[in-house]
């Protein structure tokens, strides 16, 4: 496996081993052992998984307090784009995000550590996606920053998105970080 670092210090890329032949591929998508020779110590107690179709955007979701959830995301099925926006208010690439391309061809993993939000758009025609979380999903400390905030500006590569009511009405980014920061 090898382990790729990102522009924004804690988002992660995991590339695991894949070992194909004629009959198709085969890779570990996570041995505890493997991750920790790797000094990666987390913990998951949660696996969720989602199904959706082409042009869904889900998020951008976190959690606060003593339930903020680290999360180890990839792709079974089709193609994303993996979204992480970073809400450390002490951080240097505070308010910046990444994205990045997971799928089932690329099998990468992104670790994405408390303190930032999450979000996903389909790219493929379907797709199914799985993430392992270090906290267990708790109603009280859910949040969620407006997927489409200009303050952001996330380029979610798709057209005429299909959202959620409750994604669509989450608060703007500067609401959400007026929360975090008192």
């Amino acid at each position: 496996m090898k382990i790729i670092e990102t522009r924004i210090e804690g988002l992660l890329i995991f590339e695991p081993d894949v070992y194909q032949d004629n009959r198709g591929d085969f890779f570990e998508s996570y041995n505890d052992s493997v991750y920790k020779d790797f000094g990666f110590k987390e913990v998951f107690v949660q696996e969720n998984q989602s199904y959706s179709v082409q042009n869904v955007i889900r998020g951008l979701h976190y959690q606060v307090g003593k339930n903020a959830q680290g999360k180890l995301a990839r792709v079974a099925f089709g193609k994303v784009l993996d979204v992480a926006v970073d809400l450390r208010p002490s951080s240097k690439t505070f308010g910046k995000y990444f994205s990045i391309e997971l799928s089932q061809m690329n099998k990468l993993q992104f670790w994405i550590p408390p303190g930032f939000a999450h979000g996903l758009s389909v790219l493929s025609k379907e797709a199914v996606f799985i993430y392992k979380c270090t906290k267990p999903f708790s109603k009280t400390d859910e949040r969620s920053i407006r997927f489409n905030d200009p303050d952001l500006q996330i380029d979610w590569e798709i057209f005429d998105p299909i959202v959620s009511d409750k994604d669509e009405q989450a608060p703007s980014f500067q609401e959400a970080i007026n929360e975090l920061i008192t």
